[in-house]
């Protein structure tokens, strides 16, 4: 038998110690002390020494809970216990559950595995500074005093299987975790719990369901020192978009207190994303930041029964980010840190699931957990698959998308995980959230919905896992939905996940990407909505040749510039509430304008880098302009607003250069801190070369200089004086793209929107035709860019093969038209050799 010194002296082998400190283990001793745990001490020697913050502590061994088993003579009377095992039967499931883990917690632990956990706990209390003896006692009163006094080390327990954070199965949260243990007897009793839990049922069912067999699989406890995030934040950190698979954005979640309530689903975390590329190069990339409600926090029970509990959040601190930009910062740094490593020793591109947490008595961030992310870094690269509904129907409830598909069937309301045995396979399970309790159920469902949660809470993990579509965080699903009611689950659309009232059709396209051809057009793509980008950048094409911020300022800000920079002039009182309401957060209402535009356009452009993206600068009309939040105060009544104060007309204008300087200064930032440089400005409905100058000039005085730190800026070809003066704009402008729709209004003189002479509107016409063919000849002769981001392409295919015949650079398409396009311009330029 070995004894609790030969387990933990240096001349004992790592194959045979009861326990190892972290320091003593790495990634290829995940058979020893599990994934968890050999992840904890791989980060500890290998990235500590680049400025990765991990907590030390110790691990027992997959030895130690083999010797408790085998010294106990458990094994054989497990195995007799699953001899009639039905993972699919509920009520079997939990039987064998149930009495697998009274059997091991009825069997104490050798004498000689408690004194290895007491030892190492003891230096542990040493190497913070207490002394063993005071550490050492048992007695439940001296543990409370213990917590009161801080005199031992506060420590987490969790569980960590031999079979754990492999890169195609994520054995997360199968087992159980312990916060804020205190003390010699709390420690071996957490440890002895753990061993326990590897026969959960949530645990039983899913290595029944990956084909591990229950005995191969052996479990190793952590005990690690408390991070007091209950005294701050915690949360989960992505090396890689959890929905799309995206991988040059790193996505972070944070939450008040202690980390469990973000992994279970239990809060709606803020996220923030940070582009991993020129994070990497000094800059200071954060993509977005979304505030999550964060309405309760966990942290420590002091003078109670239990060891932690949840408390409510004030709303003052609920209506803050729970991270600063700096905090954000550094742990995508070391996310991208972990990821290089993890990638480099496997050979592989290897994104990461990591857990983090601050200690609000130093102010220090920690990781405190690592592993490989298992679902997106497992999809085939060569295959894209996009949902898409056929149908529409009664929006029954919103929440945070998960899974980019569509789902339907019944709705299956179920609020207490013991009643999960009426669940029938193929309904769309709807909950408040869901833990590894629920597991066995999940894989049955069509769809999940739940009342709780962000991205990555443990239903949207599992969800991803299994292949389904899940809505999380809607608020009061549980409460709108009823059990037997047909409903549809879109993730298809956006961040944002519907629920639609009955069965709407829908389809699923699959595209082969293998062997696609490159052609001399470049294809670009027309991109609104930043939700969408990171999703759409898996389509293959050259980059966004038109960027809208229009979509970003209706949908995303709302508010009319200069309602912002006027704040305190506005004189409609319900729109300066709704207005405050949504800047609550900004002391200077104008930051909110250029935040929001910086953010969405910091999307698309890392969504596509190092490609260029064409953004082109605010196109609303005065009238459209007037709807916009406080608008109607600042907006002239035109009788023709599409001919009217437009495009660059306005940049330059008293009435709203002031206006015109948030955007620049968005895309300063866009360019200069986030490092995105791929990003081309584009000026529309700009009517003479005169007019371009003078928009250049305020661009120039707010840090946008054409020509500095590489800035392109285009003009939109779309009035007939562009065409005409296409040579006298060539000296003002790098490059132009062709706005199809306006040109052929302009050029037929109609308003395609008058039903009277709609029908005349056609890009066709051999008049807009030689308009086309004028302005591209003369681009070239001057050896300025020249592509098209209007409707024609997309719509007319002898239009596509029209402009590639007359050699256009590149055109811009609606993302459901890329593919066919891209296959038939390069069939034309095969024909044209």
């Amino acid at each position: 038998m070995v004894t609790a010194t030969q387990a933990t002296s240096p001349q004992a082998s790592k194959e045979q110690a009861l326990v190892l400190w972290f320091e003593e283990v790495g990634i290829a001793d995940i058979p020893l002390v599990g994934g968890k745990n050999a992840s904890l001490g791989e980060m500890i020697q290998q990235l500590t020494p680049k400025g990765v913050k991990v907590p030390t502590g110790f691990a027992t061994t997959a030895y130690a809970y083999r010797y408790f088993i085998q010294a106990a003579g458990l094994e054989e009377k497990l195995r007799q216990l699953f001899a009639d095992l039905d993972v699919e039967d509920m009520n079997n499931l939990r039987v064998r559950g149930k009495q697998a883990r009274s059997l091991i917690l009825n069997t104490p632990f050798p004498q000689d595995l408690q004194d290895a956990i007491a030892e190492a706990y003891l230096k542990l209390c040493e190497r913070y500074g207490y002394t063993a003896q005071l550490c050492d006692r048992f007695d439940s009163d001296y543990q409370e005093q213990c917590k009161q006094e801080s005199v031992a080390v506060d420590v987490a327990v969790r569980s960590s299987a031999t079979a754990e954070d492999l890169p195609d199965a994520s054995f997360a949260g199968q087992q159980e975790t312990y916060l804020n243990v205190y003390g010699v007897q709390d420690v071996i009793d957490s440890c002895h719990r753990c061993f326990a839990s590897i026969f959960t049922d949530r645990a039983i069912s899913y290595r029944t369901v990956k084909g591990f067999d229950h005995f191969n699989v052996a479990l190793s406890v952590g005990v690690q020192k408390m991070v007091r995030s209950d005294l701050a934040t915690s949360g989960v950190m992505f090396s890689i978009d959890t929905e799309t698979g995206f991988k040059n954005a790193a996505l972070v979640t944070a939450a008040y207190g202690l980390g469990e309530n973000v992994v279970q689903g239990a809060v709606n975390p803020d996220e923030y994303f940070v582009f991993k590329p020129t994070l990497k190069e000094g800059y200071r990339p954060i993509l977005e930041k979304r505030l999550g409600s964060k309405e309760i926090k966990m942290v420590y029970e002091i003078g109670g029964t239990k060891l932690t509990k949840n408390v409510s959040v004030p709303e003052s601190e609920q209506r803050k980010y729970a991270l600063n930009d700096e905090e954000i910062l550094q742990l995508a740094r070391w996310g991208c840190i972990i990821e290089d490593h993890y990638s480099d020793v496997r050979g592989q591109y290897t994104p990461m699931d990591i857990e983090w947490a601050k200690d609000g008595l130093t102010g220090e961030l920690y990781i405190v957990q690592a592993r490989p992310e298992t679902v997106q870094s497992q999809k085939s690269a060569s295959v894209l698959r996009s949902y898409q509904l056929k149908g529409t129907s009664e929006v029954l409830i919103t929440g945070r998308a998960v899974g980019e598909m569509i789902g339907q069937g019944k709705a299956k309301v179920i609020l207490d995980v013991h009643k999960i045995d009426e669940f029938e396979p193929g309904e769309v399970l709807v909950t408040n959230k869901t833990d590894p309790d629920w597991e066995p159920i999940m894989k049955r469902a069509s769809a999940i919905v739940t009342n709780q949660g962000g991205r990555t809470c443990h239903a949207a993990i599992i969800a991803r896992e299994m292949g389904i579509p899940a809505i999380v965080g809607c608020g009061n699903a549980t409460g709108v939905l009823s059990s037997g009611q047909e409903v549809t689950i879109s993730c298809s659309e956006g961040e944002a996940g519907r629920v639609y009232a009955g069965l709407v059709p829908f389809e699923v396209q699959e595209t082969q990407l293998d062997n696609l051809p490159r052609t001399r057009t470049k294809i670009l793509m027309n991109v609104g909505n930043p939700e969408e980008a990171f999703g759409l950048s898996s389509i293959p094409c050259d980059g966004v040749g038109l960027a809208r911020l229009e979509f970003i300022i209706a949908n995303h800000i709302k508010a009319h510039p200069l309602a912002l920079l006027r704040f305190d002039e506005l004189d409609d009182a319900l729109v300066k509430r709704e207005i405050y309401k949504m800047t609550y957060l900004y002391e200077r209402k104008e930051d909110f304008f250029v935040d929001k535009l910086a953010h969405g356009v910091g999307m698309i452009a890392a969504a596509f880098y190092p490609n260029p993206v064409v953004v082109r600068l605010s196109d609303f009309k005065s009238n459209e302009y007037a709807n916009l939040l406080g608008g109607h105060q600042f907006e002239p009544k035109e009788e023709n607003p599409m001919i009217g104060w437009r495009g660059a007309s306005r940049y330059y204008d008293e009435n709203y250069r002031e206006a015109f300087a948030l955007e620049c200064k968005a895309m300063k930032r866009v360019r200069d801190e986030m490092g995105l440089t791929n990003v081309i400005p584009m000026i529309p409905f700009c009517r003479t070369p005169d007019e371009g100058r003078k928009v250049l000039a305020e661009m120039e005085k707010h840090g946008l200089k054409r020509g500095e730190n590489g800035l392109q800026v285009y003009v939109m070809c779309e009035i007939p004086s562009n065409v005409i003066l296409a040579d006298q704009f060539s000296e003002v402008f790098d490059g132009f793209s062709i706005g199809s729709n306006d040109l052929t209004q302009l050029t037929l003189g109609l308003d395609r929107d008058s039903a009277l002479v709609a029908h005349i509107f056609d890009e066709r016409n051999d008049a807009v035709k030689d308009m086309v063919r004028m302005v591209i000849a003369k681009a070239k002769k001057n050896n300025r860019k020249i592509g098209i981001c209007g409707q024609a392409p997309s719509d007319y295919p002898e239009f596509a093969k029209f402009l590639v015949e007359l050699g256009i650079d590149s055109m811009s398409l609606n993302p459901d038209s890329v593919m066919k396009t891209l296959l038939m311009v390069a069939e034309v330029e095969k024909e044209q050799g």
